[in-house]
């Protein structure tokens, strides 16, 4: 078998465990709880009891935020209520996601009572036992990166399957004040990598349209990226929800 040796950037949170609810300041709300035909007054229950233990209660849409958030969006939890109802009672789950979209704090409730309504609403409120007021701290912008390196044992070719291969040469960009590395984790994402201290500068995943990517930058913002005369572009957002092009010049 013949080995080729890849490098793999291994993206791992910072966040300690034992990480709380009380953590946070900011509590974004979807628009809808999606496992419900409809609301039932649970997101304003929600919002109302957030809201009395001194979260910022704050929208879905992060052109909303307040800057402070869109500064850091590791300082933003994101609040689910998901139906998990019996043949007999009505049962919700609290669920409370980070960043990373790690769940860190999940809370069942059940009623007996039958009334949807009244019976979701009173399931919700068992779990605000456990909520504790807010006592926010501030969250790491980016999270640690460790790169190493992967001894991948080489597979037969399937010659009935069209495959393309991955580009694992050293191909450089630079704004101008940072040179970035690209590498290829697989045909649908690559990663930008600071070339000093092999810190992640951005994660860039395929899209429907060709050279046009979704981008998760280092602080944790999500935008969008493209080719350019075979320089990268990257849409950083403003605070006041504009976006300015980063060009990232291949070198």
């Amino acid at each position: 078998m013949k080995k080729i040796t890849l490098v793999i950037l291994t993206v791992c949170s910072v966040l300690a465990f034992g990480q709380k609810v009380s953590d946070y300041k900011y509590i974004s709300l979807p628009l809808k709880f999606e496992t419900f035909k409809e609301d039932f007054g649970l997101a304003d229950l929600l919002t109302k009891t957030l809201r009395s233990k001194n979260y910022t209660v704050i929208p879905s849409d992060k052109l909303q935020w307040p800057a402070e958030a869109r500064a850091n969006q590791c300082n933003v939890l994101i609040a689910d209520v998901l139906n998990d109802s019996g043949f007999l009672r009505n049962k919700v789950l609290l669920q409370f996601k980070d960043c990373n979209d790690k769940v860190i704090s999940s809370t069942k409730g059940a009623s007996s009572i039958k009334d949807f309504k009244e019976g979701y609403q009173d399931a919700l409120k068992q779990t605000f036992v456990s909520l504790s007021p807010a006592n926010p701290i501030t969250q790491p912008v980016i999270a640690q990166a460790n790169v190493q390196e992967t001894a991948v044992t080489a597979q037969p070719v399937d010659n009935n399957r069209t495959s393309v291969p991955v580009d694992n040469s050293a191909v450089r960009f630079s704004n101008g004040k940072t040179d970035l590395q690209k590498i290829q984790i697989d045909n649908t994402q690559f990663i930008l990598v600071n070339s000093n201290s092999s810190s992640p500068f951005a994660t860039f995943k395929t899209t429907t349209k060709s050279d046009v990517f979704r981008v998760k930058l280092h602080n944790g913002e999500s935008t969008l990226g493209y080719y350019e005369n075979g320089n990268i572009v990257i849409e950083i957002p403003q605070p006041n929800g504009e976006y300015t092009k980063e060009i990232l010049v291949k070198k």
